[in-house]
């Protein structure tokens, strides 16, 4: 292997496995074991779900990290560069860690196969264990129990949410889903759940294995006080919080989870740490707001019917205004289920094909075919986003609104347009 640049090692390990997926531990674990992996913190917290991953991960982080704690995080995908997937206190990890990280993999593989995300997952690991960290939050990239990061043995983990997506992988219901998301949970450590009413399935494994499951709405309560004041609370404890900067309804249930997990963690952390990460965090491409020529225009990552009903419910909370919608699905997707689920605060669509999203990405004659019988069956179709977005934007009323929106790959394309058009 001569490949010496972060660029060289990313091109290099997309080629090392015939398929983008392969579920399964044994291959990274093997991998793990002869890198001698240990605990990549003093605290280990692995959030999963179908939805506000990403989000958890960052309330987990901020407020950690206002406490003084020294915090790794782990998140998947990235929206610009690959070095977001990596943070260690705060910073994104630089181009020589990552390198020095993927070289650590590569000389421990032998002739194992692993995927992009293995080896994203082993050297996140691996350079983790070399910063003495009090906090590790590890996102679970697909599902949980096959997941590369299911191999690190939790001190607690979150699922935020369990609903349809990814169901070639996970299963078709709901039911099947939450087996496959409940296999993050260790015996006897916490499981914070972010669903009011968590399928079945969930429940009977946290009780099978002995996990203690902290259930929002039952153990832990997100209360808003007004606009700008939410309370979280639970049995002879509450705190008054500060709103989120991160916009949503959806984005107190997320502060929620961390901060019943860091509690569940038994961290020394003050309410003041927690009003200020509260406060603090801060996610690239959720519900990410612009004004471009007296337009409003949203940029989010939401790409199933459960975050398109998120976005939904925070447009209708807001005054009535004429809204276009910008989407650009993969195509393993459920689209037409997106498009519902936003048909009534949409007033008209645009979209826009994803073929630089390798072979999950689509053109957008297959997504127009797809979408026929829905609100979006006229929608108007562009070859990309810079061409759909540049045309709703032309075509919204000064005091409009365009939400753009369908897949990390559609936020990373329309922040790119947005920030080169600024």
């Amino acid at each position: 292997m001569t490949a010496r640049t972060l660029a060289d090692w990313l091109e290099f390990i997309e080629r090392q496995h015939p398929k983008t997926i392969a579920m399964g531990l044994d291959r990274v674990r093997e991998v793990a074991t002869r890198m001698a992996l240990g605990k990549p913190a003093r605290k280990t917290l692995v959030v999963g779900g179908t939805n506000g991953k990403g989000s958890t991960v960052a309330f987990a982080e901020a407020i950690a990290r206002a406490q003084g704690l020294r915090v790794g995080a782990y998140t998947s995908p990235h929206l610009h560069r690959y070095n977001e997937r990596v943070r260690i206190d705060g910073r994104d990890a630089d181009d020589a860690a990552l390198v020095a990280g993927f070289e650590a993999v590569e000389a421990a593989r032998g002739d194992v196969p692993l995927t992009y995300f293995e080896y994203g997952t082993l050297c996140a690991l691996w350079l983790f264990q070399r910063e003495a960290l009090d906090l590790a939050v590890l996102e679970v990239g697909l599902g949980g129990r096959l997941d590369a990061v299911n191999i690190v043995d939790a001190d607690a983990a979150i699922i935020t949410t369990v609903d349809l997506d990814h169901q070639d992988w996970l299963g078709s219901d709901i039911e099947a889903i939450g087996v496959e998301k409940a296999g993050i949970a260790r015996p006897f450590k916490p499981l914070v759940l972010g669903d009011d009413d968590p399928p079945a399935s969930v429940l009977r494994h946290a009780y099978a294995i002995g996990a203690q499951a902290w259930r929002i709405a039952n153990d832990f309560f997100a209360e808003r006080i007004d606009a700008q004041r939410w309370r979280w609370r639970e049995v002879g404890f509450s705190m008054e919080l500060p709103m989120p900067a991160l916009a949503a309804p959806v984005q107190l249930r997320n502060a929620a989870c961390a901060i019943a997990a860091l509690r569940a963690l038994r961290l020394r952390i003050d309410r003041e740490a927690v009003r200020q990460g509260v406060r603090d965090a801060q996610v690239a491409g959720r519900l990410q707001c612009f004004q471009r020529d007296g337009v409003d225009v949203l940029v989010d990552v939401g790409h199933n019917p459960q975050a398109a009903r998120a976005l939904a419910a925070w447009l209708r909370a807001q005054p009535r205004r004429r809204t276009l919608a910008v989407y650009a699905a993969l195509a393993d997707k459920d689209a037409p289920g997106v498009v519902q689920a936003l048909a009534d605060v949409v007033d008209g669509w645009y979209v826009a094909g994803t073929p630089e999203a390798g072979p999950r990405g689509q053109a957008v004659e297959a997504l127009a075919t797809r979408l026929h019988g829905t609100p979006a069956a006229n929608a108007t179709p562009h070859a990309d986003l810079d061409a759909a977005l540049a045309t709703a934007l032309a075509d919204a009323a000064p005091d409009g609104r365009v939400l753009a929106f369908g897949s990390f790959h559609a936020a990373a394309q329309a922040l790119r347009y947005l920030n080169a058009a600024h």
